[in-house]
């Protein structure tokens, strides 16, 4: 019976791998310092695993940026803005890909520069990856030896892993095609796999792990031909290189009988979140194959029932054999933090129900050697959550008593949306597209030193409270400057959208070093959601006002929305996600009225997550996007006509969900649109989506700035499916990441852009 895991977190401890990528693009390091400082990432990630325990220790699940940005450069996808890679893709390319091109930002005016390629989430999670783009005419060859390369890394220490790639089938399902369907491209795209797994061989290799994560979706009769297609041909390295196709975030469901057709060695089956698939896979697996349990839950932080999960073990124990059974995580621990150990500040009650990713392969093994030992239980078996820890003491009867009592009328605004926006305009008289930002402003080396010293105590609370009000002071009076419409106070106070709030809130708690990659060097710290949920105080009255009363100009309150603290959060697994997204808009709801009632006229619920939330399985959307709208719509609607209601989201595909964003009736809406060029815009226009909408002018992810007929260009797409006063002029997300000077300049041609376009408006009547 053998231990395996998927994939192992990257960015190491206290965040190493994010310093080494800064410290690089900043200019202080050298490529080969780079590589270097992954290197000792990835060895001493190997080597933990060894000393763990685990049998099938996975490489070339690292990655510099992420891994399906690997995958375009291992099959030498790259988009042909940035140039001939030749016969391997440089890092410097593979970083312009992710980034954008490097420029400098003069004192006067911009250079050319390349755009980034599009991010997107990762099926149902937090995670960003890059979106491959495809076109008719598309080449494949093998320009990068990345996974040969990692391989013969770990080899080299003595470890002998199974190397990860992401799946044929998969990686063009997650990519745009320009023309037709990117499936048409497999006949091109699977020599190239061929010769890896070739190349992999020769190293050495005897497993490889393909994950297919599209296998847990709904697949058209085209895909399920697809993977027939690819894996009859791969199939013919199954004498000397057996291959796993590893598949997570769902059950096969009515894929599964065709996924084990495939001539393969061995199937992954996310059983944390669909254990029901257990008892059809033994049903249909074919004979002497080989199942991977994922019994450990990979994407959250609650220590596993390790008796249920024995259970299903050894239930697929007895029907196949030991030999035919492997335990795993349901899928790789990129999302969850490395290493509990470092957590010495949590409650003991808290910290005794928690698992991170050192603990979760923990957790495998003692599977293992219970199920080995018959029934003795090794020494991490016992150390289950006591009786105290386990009672979930944290539940409060008057937060579920409020939940009970909403009813519908706490669901709708007083006025449809056609009145309303009359009521606005008529308070705030603004211009046709109107020039905004979306909250945050940058989160300076200054802001952070100074937040570092007054939660050291080397700050006083006045001391740090007078630095936050000049940082707002300064913010206001930069965006008047540049002539922006509707201001922000730039966030100065928050450490992190999700994080600010739960600190605030009741049935939250904190980790110190509780990482998770978003994506490149972006890491996010998630609070842990242990208990009943509710606000005791305002949360962000106090600088919603302070701003307020330096100008003249309309303010934003900015909150984050319901769905997204839940999503973004590692949540409590003891009751329906629907009962605690409501006990958050409760909250939430409260803050909105108490913003309103100090003059605060627009409030910013931000729900990028409400997308990202979507089940794998259509079937199954109604039910969440039921909810989870219902949840925004009770943090949204106890506030008169007057009051603007926006919201934000980002990095999302909407045409599938446009039902539920216009039942959202938030007055403006902010969208992610820029790395698309504005294509996502057709959804909004297909639908004829009646509200305000801005659609970001330029990406923020980005240190390019952008130059003026760029953004220009944009907005008249951006006329072509919306009304002029429709249309809102905004980045594509906050500025929190981005420094003063091209804050400063990417706004300013922001603004001069939309007063130009505003001027022009009949060429797009």
């Amino acid at each position: 019976m053998i231990t395996t895991n998927l994939g192992f977190p990257r960015i190491g401890r206290r965040r190493a791998l994010k310093a080494a990528l800064e410290k690089h693009w900043s200019e202080a390091s050298t490529e080969k310092d780079l590589l270097e400082a992954a290197r000792l990432l990835r060895c001493h990630h190997w080597q933990l695993q060894k000393q763990i325990g685990i049998d099938h220790i996975p490489s070339n699940d690292f990655s510099l940026y992420d891994h399906v940005l690997d995958t375009v450069a291992m099959v030498g996808a790259v988009p042909r803005r940035y140039g001939d890679h030749g016969e391997r893709v440089s890092m410097t390319t593979y970083f312009e890909m992710a980034r954008g091109q490097q420029v400098s930002v003069p004192s006067a005016g911009v250079g050319s520069s390349v755009v980034a390629m599009e991010m997107t989430k990762w099926f149902d999670t937090n995670y960003h990856y890059i979106v491959p783009e495809f076109t008719p005419d598309q080449r494949f060859c093998m320009a990068s030896l990345q996974p040969i390369e990692m391989f013969l890394e770990a080899k080299a220490l003595g470890i002998h892993t199974r190397p990860v790639l992401l799946g044929p089938v998969s990686f063009l399902l997650l990519g745009k095609m320009t023309e037709g369907g990117a499936l048409g491209l497999l006949d091109r795209l699977i020599p190239v796999y061929e010769e890896i797994l070739g190349k992999l061989m020769e190293a050495g290799a005897d497993w490889v792990q393909l994950d297919e994560p599209f296998l847990a979706c709904d697949l058209s009769s085209d895909a399920r031909s697809a993977f027939h297609q690819t894996y009859d041909r791969l199939g013919r390295f199954s004498s000397r290189l057996r291959v796993l196709i590893a598949t997570y975030f769902e059950g096969l469901r009515d894929n599964l009988e065709m996924a084990f057709r495939l001539p393969v060695a061995a199937w992954h089956l996310d059983l944390v979140r669909a254990p029901y698939q257990l008892d059809a896979a033994l049903s249909a697996i074919p004979s002497s194959r080989i199942l991977s349990l994922g019994v450990v839950n990979g994407r959250n932080i609650w220590k596993t029932d390790l008796t249920h999960a024995t259970t299903l073990v050894q239930q697929a124990i007895t029907k196949l054999g030991s030999e035919q059974v492997w335990i795993a995580p349901s899928c790789s621990l990129l999302h969850v933090p490395l290493d509990l150990e470092e957590e010495t500040a949590l409650d003991p009650r808290l910290h005794a129900r928690l698992s991170f990713a050192k603990q979760k392969l923990e957790e495998i093994v003692a599977i293992a050697q219970a199920i080995r030992g018959r029934g003795r239980a090794p020494a991490v078996l016992a150390r289950q959550p006591s009786s105290e820890a386990a009672a979930s003491p944290f539940n409060r009867e008057e937060v579920r008593a409020r939940v009970a009592s909403i009813s519908d009328r706490m669901l709708a605004r007083k006025s449809p949306y056609a009145e309303r926006s009359k009521c606005q305009q008529k308070r705030f008289n603004l211009p046709l597209l109107p020039t905004t930002t979306i909250g945050s402003f940058p989160q300076t080396p200054e802001i952070r030193a100074a937040r570092a010293a007054w939660k050291s105590g080397n700050k006083t609370d006045a001391a740090y409270r007078d630095f936050l009000r000049d940082e707002t002071a300064k913010a206001v009076r930069i965006q008047e400057t540049l002539d922006i419409d509707v201001l922000v106070h730039g966030e100065f106070e928050r450490n992190d959208m999700v994080e600010y709030f739960g600190e605030q809130l009741d049935g939250f708690a904190f980790t110190q070093q509780g990482w998770v990659q978003s994506y490149g060097s972006r890491c996010v710290k998630p609070p842990i959601l242990f208990g009943d949920v509710s606000r005791s105080q305002p949360m962000t009255v106090e600088w919603s006002r302070y701003a307020q009363s330096l100008t003249s100009r309309p303010i934003k309150g900015m909150l984050t929305g319901p769905i997204t603290i839940l999503k973004w959060s590692f949540v409590r697994e003891d009751q329906p996600l629907s009962e605690t997204a409501c006990q958050l808009a409760l909250a939430i709801r409260d803050e909105v009225t108490d913003l309103e009632a100090a003059g605060i006229g627009m409030i910013q619920i931000d729900e990028p997550a409400l997308r990202e939330g979507l089940p794998l399985r259509r079937a199954d959307w109604k039910e969440y996007l039921t909810w989870s709208v219902d949840a925004f719509r009770l943090a949204t609607a106890g506030v008169r006509d007057e009051t603007q209601i926006h919201t934000h989201m980002c990095y999302a595909e909407f045409n599938d969900i446009m039902e539920a964003i216009a039942r959202m009736d938030a007055d403006v809406i902010s969208i992610e649109t820029s790395r698309s060029h504005m294509a996502l815009l057709s959804a909004f226009q297909q639908y004829r989506y009646p509200n305000a909408i801005g659609p970001g002018v330029y990406d923020v992810h980005s240190p390019q700035v952008p130059a003026e007929g760029e953004i220009e260009a944009l907005l008249g797409k951006a006329l072509v499916s919306l009304s002029p006063a429709q249309l809102w002029v905004n980045p594509d997300c906050g500025l929190k990441t981005r420094k003063w000077e091209e804050t400063s300049l990417a706004l300013s041609a922001m603004v001069a852009s939309a007063r130009k376009v505003r001027a022009g408006l009949g060429t797009f009547k």
